[in-house]
């Protein structure tokens, strides 16, 4: 298995990972927490934001240690 195909399952497995983590503490409980349907609608939306708001963290992050791991190593 080359590095590039080694690199590319981590990044896949950590997303599926993410994202059920996202679903399974954030979406459940929301979702779950309102009985009308549209309340449940708009939680459901609103939570969209809290999963932009962790994958732009991530992004973020990612490129911080990009650019500055020549500068550290």
């Amino acid at each position: 298995m080359s590095n590039t195909a080694i690199s590319e399952l981590v990044a896949a497995c950590a997303g599926i990972v993410g994202l059920a983590a996202f679903i399974a503490l954030v979406a459940v409980p929301v979702v779950s927490s309102y009985q009308r349907v549209w309340e449940r609608l708009v939680a459901g939306m609103l939570s969209l934001y809290v999963l932009a708001a962790l994958i732009g963290v991530g992004v973020l992050a990612g490129a911080a240690i990009v650019y500055y791991w020549p500068r550290l190593f």
